[in-house]
C-alpha cells in the first residue's frame, strides 16, 4: 500500500526541520571557532568575513584544557569500566539464580532512578568529608572520588538494562558449559558474555557519556587538579570578557573522541538497547 502525498510532505518536512535544529546550532558553533574574538561578539553574520585558526591555538593557554580533557578521559573511562565490572555480575546472578529477595533488589535498583541527582549532592560530600577526616583518605577532590559519584547513578541503569539482556540469552548456554566442567565464573566469561556484546557496549557507552557530560557533582567534588572538560570550560568566562570563538574551538575539540567512538560503537549501541524487548 502506497503512502498518501500529504504523509511524504509532511515526513520531509518534519525531517527536514529535525535535521535544521540539529544542524544551525553545529554550525554556529563551528563559524564562531574560526572568527576573531571581536567578530564573535558583534553582530551575528551567518558568512564570517574573516577566518583564522588562532582560538585552536589560544585555547590551550587560555585554561588548563588539556589537564582538564585528562581528567575527563580517566574519570568516565573508570566509571565506564567499574560500571560494567560491576553490573555484569550482578545483573548475571539477578538474571540467571533464584534467591530470597530478588524481585525485591530488582525493584530497589530501578526505583532509583526517579530521584533527581540533585538529592545525592549533600549526602555524599558529607560522607566524603567525614571520610577524609577519620581515615584520611580524600574523596572530595580526588579523580577516584568522581568516579565512584558517577557509579551511584549509573550503574542501577546499567544492571537493569544488562538483566534484560542476559535474559534473552538462552539459558541452554550456560547449561552446556556446566555440563562440559566449567564453574559459573568461566561459564559466564567463555560463553556468556561473547553474546552480551551489544549490551555491554551499551552500557559502557551510556556511562561514559553520563560521566563525560555531568557538570552538577563535577563542579562540588572536584578541585583545580581534578576537574573535569565540563567544568573547566567556563573559565573561558572570565570578569571582563567571555572568548566565545575559544569556547567553541573547545568544544569541537573535545567532541571529536565522543563522537568518533560513539559511530564506531553504535552498531552495538543499537543492539543493546533492543535486546530483552522481544523474546
Amino acid at each position: 500500500m502506497s503512502e498518501p502525498r500529504w504523509f511524504r510532505v509532511l515526513r520531509v518536512v518534519g525531517l527536514t526541520g529535525l535535521a535544521l535544529f540539529v544542524l544551525v546550532p553545529l554550525y554556529v558553533m563551528v563559524t564562531s571557532s574560526i572568527k576573531p574574538l571581536a567578530a564573535v561578539q558583534d553582530r551575528f553574520e551567518w558568512f564570517p568575513d574573516e577566518i583564522t585558526l588562532q582560538p585552536f591555538v589560544d585555547m590551550w593557554s587560555t585554561v588548563s584544557l588539556a589537564t582538564y580533557f585528562r581528567n575527563s578521559v580517566v574519570v568516565a573511562t573508570g566509571a565506564a569500566v567499574l560500571s560494567v565490572a560491576i553490573a555484569v555480575f550482578a545483573a548475571y546472578a539477578i538474571s540467571r539464580y533464584r534467591f530470597r529477595g530478588r524481585d525485591t533488589f530488582r525493584i530497589v535498583v530501578l526505583s532509583t532512578q526517579m530521584f533527581p541527582g540533585i538529592l545525592f549532592l549533600l549526602p555524599l560530600y558529607l560522607l566524603y568529608a567525614t571520610i577524609g577526616q577519620v581515615t584520611g583518605i580524600a574523596l572530595h577532590g580526588s579523580q577516584i572520588g568522581l568516579i565512584i559519584t558517577y557509579l551511584t547513578f549509573s550503574l542501577p541503569f546499567s544492571i537493569w538494562m544488562l538483566v534484560g539482556y542476559f535474559d534473552s540469552i538462552p539459558r541452554d548456554l550456560d547449561e552446556a558449559a556446566l555440563i562440559d566442567g566449567a564453574g559459573p565464573v568461566r561459564a559466564l566469561v567463555r560463553v556468556v558474555l561473547p553474546a552480551a556484546r551489544p549490551g555491554i557496549a551499551a552500557v559502557a557507552i551510556y556511562s561514559f557519556m553520563t560521566a563525560w557530560g555531568e557538570t552538577l557533582f563535577a563542579s562540588i567534588m572536584t578541585d583545580s587538579g581534578s576537574r573535569t572538560l565540563a567544568v573547566g570550560l567556563r573559565e573561558y568566562s572570565t570578569q571582563t570578557s567571555v572568548y566565545w570563538n575559544e569556547v567553541m574551538a573547545a568544544s569541537l575539540v573535545v567532541s571529536i573522541p565522543v563522537v568518533i567512538g560513539f559511530l564506531f560503537m553504535q552498531r552495538y549501541l543499537a543492539q543493546g538497547l533492543t535486546a530483552g524487548a522481544v523474546k
